[in-house]
């Protein structure tokens, strides 16, 4: 059986999608309109949605008892 490789992240996932977020957006500034355009901002979208998730989740308010 083969063993998992495992990374230790020095960035919370909040940070790594915003910046993915972040360098998505300005690769779809350099595109022209069109459907590559509009694949990296709906990517971009997703990260940063996925980001606000995250940290909304993790919220103490939400945490059980």
């Amino acid at each position: 059986m083969t063993e998992r490789r495992r990374f230790k992240q020095t960035q919370s996932l909040e940070i790594r999608l915003a910046e993915e977020a972040k360098r998505l957006r300005a690769e779809a500034k350099l595109l022209q309109a069109g459907v590559a355009r509009d694949a990296l901002i709906r990517k971009a979208r997703q990260a940063e949605t996925a980001a606000y998730m995250s940290e909304w989740l993790s919220a103490p308010g939400l945490k059980t008892v």
